[in-house]
């Protein structure tokens, strides 16, 4: 093997001396598009391969099939870039990378196969590092801790332990904010970048941000300048979030409506409380239940406790032996949905149609509708299908109102 001396700044370039050089426990990197942190965070990984002689690293996403057009592909152009080529094997069966004169390895993992992550063991050194890759995706704190606990033990005395999060911002609300951005530990670089530390990008790159800002300041703020927030293909725009009282909006004459999602392992169990003003176009969204692991024996007694046994309350199809259960546990009312081809899009569109106020409580809610996003095409275009997933309280908001929905392919007589 040849020696290749290279002056790092040039390949590397500038604005992002801080997090390159950062060695405390979480290090989060949210950014526009065309800010680099990806291709800089894989450019830094192999850097420390290389420097650090025991350290393996492990880079997961929540699907494990993205990675190797993500992840993978940018530690290769990485490595390319570092004119390291025939110090690395890079393998796709199983997926990992292999630095040949140490045998350090990289590992790649999705969440959706949980195991492999907790069950990983290296041949060489220690398991210092993990690089979370698109975040966001993270919907579930609890599954960031599972990561964060893998990486663990001792180790050699030149190494460190760090935990590596790279994400756009699209959602002010979501747990990475408040649990890092928020934060004022000095165990946490929490940085914001966007296009203009980009010294690779030509004047043509540049004027799509100018004609952005110009145009759709809105987009700009978020793909621009990598503030929170979603850009575009939000299925609901039409909401705020506002203190109000319950007892005092039942006195105009709306109605309750009450919807339930079920989940165990993986998904919530989800239940939607609201009133609807059929006349002033207006949701209320007033509480919520919001658990996983609920057997139906803790689902109706959760409802009884909540003061909703006696409600009217649609529950999800699916689930037809959960709902006779629930009906001999005591919840009377709860009854099926009743969907049908283009039932939800029916149910999007009524409620596109109201003004959804949500009060403050309803934290998952919240959280859900300020992310809750059109699918997109391999073009990057919204098409008219909502994304399936993080949606339980989506879902059971449109069962609750569906007797209201006067659609072409069902109706509720």
């Amino acid at each position: 093997m040849t020696e290749n001396k290279i002056y790092l700044p040039e390949i590397i370039g500038g604005g992002y001396n801080d997090y390159w050089n950062f060695k405390g426990r979480y290090r989060v990197c949210k950014g526009s598009r065309a800010s680099k942190k990806s291709k800089t965070t894989a450019l830094n990984f192999i850097y420390r391969i290389m420097k650090y002689r025991e350290a393996n690293l492990l880079v997961v996403r929540r699907f494990f099939s993205t990675l190797k057009d993500s992840c993978y592909t940018e530690l290769r152009w990485a490595i390319h870039r570092l004119g390291a080529d025939e110090f690395f094997e890079c393998k796709m069966s199983p997926l990992e990378i292999t630095y040949k004169p140490t045998g350090q390895k990289i590992y790649f993992r999705g969440l959706d196969d949980p195991l492999k992550i907790t069950s990983i063991t290296v041949d060489t050194g220690y398991l210092c590092w993990c690089w979370i890759e698109e975040a966001y995706e993270i919907d579930n704190e609890n599954d960031f801790n599972m990561l964060d606990e893998s990486i663990r033990g001792q180790v050699g005395r030149e190494l460190f332990k760090q935990v590596t999060l790279t994400l756009n911002p699209w959602n002010e609300r979501h747990w990475i904010k408040k649990r890092f951005f928020d934060s004022k530990s000095c165990e946490i670089l929490a940085k914001t970048t966007n296009y203009m530390c980009n010294e690779w990008l030509d004047s043509e790159d540049i004027k799509v941000f100018e004609n952005m800002k110009k145009n759709n300041p809105a987009r700009y703020k978020v793909a621009g300048l990598g503030d929170w927030g979603v850009t575009e293909g939000l299925v609901f725009e039409n909401w705020e979030e506002k203190y109000f009282s319950v007892e005092e909006i039942l006195k105009t004459g709306v109605e309750s409506v009450f919807g339930l999602d079920f989940g165990y392992t993986n998904d919530p169990t989800a239940l939607f409380c609201g009133l609807i003003d059929t006349k002033g176009k207006i949701i209320y969204v007033h509480n919520e239940m919001y658990k996983k692991a609920m057997s139906n024996e803790k689902i109706a007694e959760e409802i009884k406790k909540m003061g909703y046994c006696k409600e009217k309350i649609t529950a999800d199809c699916a689930e037809p032996k959960s709902i006779d259960r629930l009906r001999e546990l005591g919840i009377r009312n709860v009854r099926s949905a009743r969907k049908g081809r283009d039932s939800v899009n029916n149910g999007i569109d009524f409620i596109q149609g109201f003004k959804i106020i949500i009060h403050p409580r309803c934290e998952n809610f919240i959280r859900e509708i300020s992310s809750y996003c059109w699918e997109k095409d391999k073009e990057g275009r919204s098409v008219n299908v909502p994304e399936d997933r993080d949606n339980h309280l989506m879902d059971a908001m449109r069962y609750a109102v569906e007797g209201y929905v006067k659609g072409k392919t069902f109706s509720f007589e």
